[in-house]
């Protein structure tokens, strides 16, 4: 038999799930525990004490006058006497003592019923002698047969209902038991109850919770408060201790401007949100990654609805069938009863008549276990109709938005609603604070409060640093915003910020003057109106890296007085629709733009609106750029940078730019450059960069470029260099680096204005001597070539600030190298073995720093 104790651990649930069982299953509980106790308790008194007591209905003697006799007589004249002894005591030992004799040793007589012959009725002296002294062993016989008849007729007569009902009761109990929490126990649903529960307590109890549940009360009282004028008194609900965000010396805040009511009322300020301590503020972060991943995993699916309604039709189609069934048997379970065991042969009787002594209590339990049938059944149907009656696959936070400042809250739909469909029931506000963590713009608050904590104003002065440009620079990655402490580096030139999403730039931006740079990577910022005013007129440089056209801010194409612009991404054929680059006409003081990306073709809103650009720079990532006719329209174009854009030929478009001084064709697929030819028209241009292509000669009409002041060749497929290059009096920077070039003409000496020569990666092998009368060379770049010998006449370029050497087959050094003045070691590129074939003297001079206030530029 099962203890008490063993089954209602059955109904053992976790109590922390309690706030998923409504008042009905708390009910139906307790009911099923008053059943269980029903169906125990009839079970204990059945088996103490459930017995039925059976007597032998003795038969009518037939009696005929006409034959009447004396032995007849003396029959009928002894069964009276036995009945009415029988019927004195339902003992069986007591009805044959009586029936028998009353002798201090009573013999074993059976059951059996003998009429005595017409000789018996005058007893001889033998025979009581015989019944006053039996011998032989005594076996009790009578008591053994009416405890056999007794057991025979519980098993015939009893009706199957009075025996079986308390083990009835408890599978029933213990099946309404096992349906009512089955949806706690199923696998697939079972770890997201737990979850969901672990979750929710977690919300319930987080410090984060309290704190922006106040802040929305004092939002809200700020609000009610500047409706009603006359107010003195701050309202009961906005909490002024320092726990809840007041002011005091000892607690950092976000200062928070405050409101007045009149002019002679005193200022009173809402207190702002507390920073949490770290440790809470972390815990708040990953509850909200929590409930994000638990939304995503749970609203997809209605397993756990739909398992709750076949519980709950189950429980109530089991309450009918206990009730329909039950209800016949009612009037079963009787207190007397008639049996005919057919053991006439062993006892001497057919028919017995029993008693049940457990009917009147069983009768009693039955009809009460009904009773309590009757109410879970229903509480069931009032379930089965609140399932039914509203949506529970959809929850709306709506009150919630109403009451509180997270207008953001979402609706949630499926198993994540049911789930708070079932705490509403359990406390309402459960599902009131477990919003909190639905809101991005409660999430967004709270990465304010621990990015400020983080980042103080301290930590952020110690990674400023001085780019290259000598600029105070502030480099944020992957941050959740922008710290408040930063907008207090009021000398900060440079502000990058990368990879930060809800980056916020708010009016305390003004208070930087000093900024006038502003990278943006992959971070879509929003300005307040205050903050876009201030980078309107003041900011003077911007970078836009986005992966997609539209993370591109709207208000970039606003600042009017920008003067440089850099745009990194995706702007595609496809795309280009979307540009919204026409809007550059705002930006009338623009100057410089760079965009990188893979255009097919220079997208005609550039050059339609932005007629006043003075440098265009086009770096295509390999896509093969295929229209420039519209290029012709920047007149105003003195720079021009077309990289890696596939070209095979100097673009013709580029001959109509009168104003072009610099042209960049870097890395593109240019073999021939015969058109060269045509730049005899640009006046203006005096630098030309053919590097990273795959030139193999220089044809003789560049001798018509003769403004020309830079050359850059480098990494191409040159074997050597044609007189004509060196007509150009004006070149002061020839690069022809990594080449095949194996010699240097000796027209090289023309060029009396040259100051950098790169012929690094070459085959050159000798030096010739009117290289060293280019007197104004600073640069000299030698290195990886096969010269063996340095001629004595380096000591004749004084100005020389850079030598490289390095990867030639040179064995020393001519001691003439002390004489380059500007020369030192740190601008010497050469083996250390090298340096050390130099005299001591020269070592010495080229080991000492500059001490005078030129720069080696000069």
């Amino acid at each position: 038999m099962f203890t008490l104790a063993e089954v209602a651990s059955l109904n053992d649930i976790q109590p922390t799930y309690r706030i998923l069982k409504p008042w009905w299953d708390v009910f139906m509980d307790y009911l099923a525990v008053v059943m269980l106790m029903v169906a125990i308790f009839a079970g204990t008194m059945q088996l103490t004490k459930d017995q039925v007591v059976c007597l032998p209905v003795l038969p009518t003697p037939v009696s005929s006058k006409a034959h009447a006799t004396p032995g007849n007589a003396d029959v009928t004249t002894n069964i009276p006497k036995m009945e009415s002894a029988t019927d004195q005591d339902q003992d069986g030992r007591m009805t044959n003592e009586i029936s028998f004799g009353a002798s201090a040793v009573t013999p074993d007589i059976p059951l059996r019923a003998t009429y005595p012959h017409a000789d018996s009725t005058v007893p001889n002296q033998e025979t009581k002698k015989e019944k006053k002294d039996p011998i032989g062993r005594k076996t009790n016989l009578d008591f053994q047969q009416y405890v056999f008849i007794n057991q025979m007729c519980y098993h015939l007569a009893l009706p199957w209902y009075s025996k079986y009902f308390p083990y009835l009761a408890l599978i029933h109990t213990i099946i309404l038991m096992v349906s009512s929490n089955f949806w706690f126990k199923y696998p697939k649903t079972c770890s997201k109850v737990e979850h969901f529960v672990s979750i929710l307590g977690k919300c319930f109890e987080s410090p984060w919770t309290t704190k922006a549940l106040s802040e929305t009360a004092c939002e809200d009282s700020e609000e009610n408060k500047q409706r009603i004028t006359g107010a003195q008194t701050l309202p009961k609900h906005v909490s002024t201790s320092s726990d809840e965000g007041s002011p005091s010396a000892s607690t950092p805040m976000i200062n928070k401007t405050g409101f007045k009511f009149s002019a002679e009322k005193p200022v009173i300020e809402v207190p702002s949100m507390t920073i949490l301590d770290k440790k809470d503020g972390e815990q708040a972060k990953a509850l909200f990654e929590k409930v994000r991943k638990f939304r995503a995993h749970v609203e997809d699916s209605d397993l756990i609805y739909k398992l709750y309604v076949v519980q709950t039709v189950i429980k109530t189609a089991k309450f009918i069938f206990i009730l329909c069934y039950t209800a016949n048997f009612v009037n079963a379970i009787s207190f007397e009863h008639v049996c005919k065991p057919k053991v006439e042969h062993l006892t001497g009787y057919e028919v017995f008549e029993c008693t049940h002594n457990m009917a009147y209590m069983l009768k009693k339990l039955l009809i009460s276990y009904i009773s309590i049938i009757c109410v879970y059944g229903f509480i069931c149907l009032y379930t089965l109709f609140w399932l039914f009656r509203i949506p529970l696959k959809e929850y709306s936070f709506e009150k919630v938005r109403e009451e509180s400042s997270f207008s953001d809250i979402p609706d949630v739909k499926n198993d994540f609603a049911f789930l708070l469909h079932m705490v509403d029931q359990y406390d309402q506000l459960y599902s009131k604070r477990f919003g909190v963590f639905l809101s991005e713009v409660s999430e967004n608050k709270l990465r304010e409060i621990s990015l400020n904590h983080e980042w103080t104003f301290e930590k952020l002065r110690q990674h400023v640093s001085r780019n290259a440009q000598d600029k105070q620079e502030l480099h944020l990655f992957m941050l959740s915003g922008v710290p408040d402490a930063v907008f207090d580096l009021t000398d900060l030139d440079v502000l990058k910020l990368e990879l930060i999403p809800e980056a916020k730039l708010p009016a305390k931006i003004s208070q930087m003057t000093n900024l006038q740079e502003l990278h943006l990577c992959h971070c879509p910022a929003k300005v307040e109106q205050t903050a876009f005013s201030f980078l309107r007129d003041h900011l003077r440089c911007l970078h836009v890296k986005f992966t997609d056209v539209a993370e591109i801010p709207a208000w970039v194409y606003l600042l009017k007085n920008l003067r440089e612009l850099y745009l990194i991404g995706n702007l595609n054929s496809e795309n280009n629709k979307m540009i919204g680059l026409e809007s550059l006409r705002e930006l009338r003081h623009l100057k410089i733009l760079h965009v990188k990306s893979n255009l097919t073709k220079v997208p005609s809103n550039i050059t339609d609106v932005a007629p006043h650009l003075t440098k265009l720079v086009i770096h295509n990532d390999g896509t093969k750029l295929l229209v420039l006719n519209s290029l012709k329209k920047m007149m105003n174009v003195a720079e021009l940078e077309l990289q890696n854009c596939e070209l095979e030929r100097i673009p013709h478009a580029i001959f109509s730019l009168s104003n072009l001084q610099e042209l960049d064709l870097k890395s593109n697929n240019i073999r021939t450059i015969e058109e060269i030819i045509s730049f005899q028209h640009l006046k203006r241009l005096t630098c030309l960069k053919l590097w990273h292509n795959k030139i193999v000669t220089i044809p003789p009409s560049i001798t018509h470029v003769k403004n020309l002041e830079s050359l850059y060749f480098s990494n191409n497929k040159l074997e050597s260099l044609p007189v004509a290059v060196f007509s150009l009096q004006k070149l002061r920077c020839l690069d022809v680096s990594y080449n095949n070039i194996s010699m240097i003409p000796i027209e090289i000496g023309l060029l009396q204005n040259l100051q950098h020569l790169h012929i690094t990666g070459n085959k050159v092998d000798v030096l010739p001597k009117q290289l060293f009368k280019c007197v104004k060379l600073r640069t000299l770049n030698l290195g990886q070539n096969c010269i063996t010998s340095l001629p004595e006449k380096i000591g004749q370029l004084s100005q020389l600030t850079q030598l490289e050497l390095k990867g030639n087959c040179l064995d020393r050094l001519p001691a003439q190298l002390g004489q380059c003045r500007l020369l030192k070691k740190s601008g010497l590129v050469v083996e250390d073995h090298l340096f050390d074939t130099l005299p001591l003297e020269v070592k010495e001079a080229l080991n000492q720093d500059i001490n005078i206030p030129f720069a080696n530029g000069i």
